[in-house]
């Protein structure tokens, strides 16, 4: 087997069982409710119910850029190990800490010259990130190079589809993702935004609908027209403390085009934090033109 260390971070939202098993590092992510500063590297023992809940009754939620001390804190002792090392990152469209990620790297590659360190933007976050440090643990396993694996990686990041729907406008309000005007009308008129991750990894708004119910029919539908075999692959759900709809997901999903696996979690708490409970997403990879695309 070809070995190399794989790293990737709290957005990835694995759990540390599948961590633990497969060998992957985390670098965590912290992030603040009300004064209180917290750090979650499992997302299997988030309480994201409790964490959802306390935004739902006004608690107030942040996040920070991660700083690249912490990647070299997490780096370096697998790098002094002899590890090549290949880190699998959350979006540089929708965070910082990417680039704290690259800064590290630059400093690590001059200590460790002899070594092998890449990084992968996901252009995703979530489990559009997750699973791609899932195919990077099965390229590995399968005797891929570290190279071989990126370069794969970097392809397959072009085909991660990921789109989403809030139950609430004023989490995306509050970062800016839309105005004040458009969250009040929408919110009166019952709108529901469908957002997906461009070719940048940026968020955008796709479509707009009418009702909760018509928006989790959207999500399905969307990966009905785009997705690509998906009898061959698993596709991701992530939701905000609603999982009676994140079943409901993944019936549609089944009766349109059954996939070879459905992986339901709770979205980890940092991108949740932006996006807030309720929110719905979903992840597959299908046709490139989907991040392009004009809906």
């Amino acid at each position: 087997m070809t070995m190399f260390s794989i790293v990737t971070d709290t957005s990835a939202n694995l759990d540390s069982a599948y961590l633990k098993a497969h060998d992957v590092t985390v670098v965590p992510f912290t992030f603040l409710v009300g004064d209180e500063e917290r750090t979650c590297i499992d997302t299997a023992a988030f309480d994201g119910a409790a964490y959802y809940n306390a935004m739902r009754t006004g608690t107030s939620v942040r996040t920070s850029q991660v700083t690249p001390q912490r990647y070299i804190e997490h780096l370096r002792p697998l790098l002094e190990g002899g590890n090549d090392v290949l880190y699998i990152g959350m979006s540089s469209g929708i965070s910082g800490s990417f680039s704290s990620a690259s800064m590290a790297a630059k400093e690590l590659r001059k200590e460790f010259p002899t070594r092998t360190l890449l990084l992968v933007d996901t252009l995703s976050a979530s489990l559009g990130e997750g699973l791609l440090a899932m195919r990077a643990v099965d390229c590995r396993e399968q005797g891929f190079t570290l190279e071989e694996t990126a370069s794969l990686l970097d392809r397959l990041r072009h085909a991660m589809c990921q789109v989403f729907t809030v139950e609430d406008l004023k989490y995306l309000r509050a970062t800016g993702r839309i105005s004040n005007i458009k969250a009040a009308l929408a919110a009166v008129l019952h709108i529901k935004p469908i957002l997906k991750g461009d070719v940048e990894g940026k968020i955008v708004c796709a479509e707009k609908v009418r009702g909760r119910k018509r928006s989790i029919e959207t999500l399905a539908a969307q990966y009905n027209e785009y997705v690509r075999s998906a009898d061959a692959q698993t596709i991701g759900i992530a939701h905000a403390d609603c999982p009676e709809e994140a079943e409901q997901l993944g019936k549609l999903l089944c009766r349109y085009n059954p996939p070879k696996r459905i992986l339901t979690v709770c979205y980890e708490p940092v991108t949740g934090a932006h996006v807030g409970p309720g929110t719905l997403a979903l992840f597959f990879l299908g046709d490139g033109s989907f991040r392009k695309c004009e809906q």
